[in-house]
């Protein structure tokens, strides 16, 4: 049997200009993964990594604590199958709709607007955000110009079937991605709902990872979340 881990990326900068770039914490996050993992000297022989910054540079950093004390991490290779679904533009494509006609959109809208601090305010975003992904998911908003929900879970799990078979028997293969893949993988390892998977997308913490095991006719879920790196509450970020 492989084995696959899935790494959700490290914090990002949410509510900045720039999203999709590191945090100070989300640096820090991806640094003691790869000390964590350099130290019980995990092999990999492939690594792969999402086109978007926050996957490279967390997988950036992951290398660098490997090659730190002279062991082995491969050069990653970027898979655009491993993008995930366009946050933005679903909810820039989709909000104005649902202002006007949907009251439960519009009432966590105003709560958005009316928070006081940036904690309240991530809380509130992200249960409008989680709302308007539910009706994506439910096929209730088809926003031009963005993937639907049955387009993008076809395409990781292109990207899925793309690599494993490939890879030799007994390979250790990771991805450094989004919670979006991850929550796809679980769907596909358990045979979830599209709402039960959407449960799973809104658990993925920070540069966690998940692990699966696979062989040409067989992927299995082993673990999901893991984060023994992380093992201070200041380190355990959703966003």
């Amino acid at each position: 049997m492989g084995r696959l881990f899935l790494v959700r990326h490290a914090q990002a900068s949410f509510l900045s200009q720039n999203y999709d770039q590191l945090s100070t914490l989300g640096e820090t996050q991806s640094r003691l993964l790869g000390e964590f993992w350099a130290r019980r000297k995990m092999p990999f022989d492939h690594v792969y990594t999402g086109p978007a910054l926050r996957h490279l540079r967390t997988a950036q950093i992951v290398a660098d604590a490997y090659r730190k004390i002279g062991f082995a991490f491969p050069e990653p290779v970027t898979l655009a199958e491993f993008h995930e679904f366009q946050g933005e533009a679903l909810l820039s494509g989709s909000l104005p709709q649902l202002l006007a006609q949907d009251k439960v959109v519009r009432d966590l809208h105003e709560a958005v607007q009316a928070s006081g601090n940036e904690i309240e305010k991530r809380t509130a975003f992200q249960r409008l955000f989680e709302a308007v992904v539910s009706r994506w998911v439910n096929g209730e908003i088809t926003p031009p110009n963005v993937e639907p929900w049955l387009d993008f879970c076809a395409r990781v799990n292109r990207g899925l079937q793309g690599l494993l078979p490939d890879s030799g028997k007994g390979a250790n293969l990771a991805v450094f991605t989004s919670g979006g893949p991850i929550g796809v993988a679980v769907q596909h390892a358990l045979h979830l709902s599209p709402q039960d998977t959407l449960q799973i997308l809104w658990m993925s913490r920070n540069c966690s990872w998940s692990e699966f095991l696979f062989s040409r006719d067989r992927f299995t879920l082993s673990s999901f979340n893991s984060y023994p790196h992380l093992n201070d509450d200041s380190l355990l970020t959703y966003r």
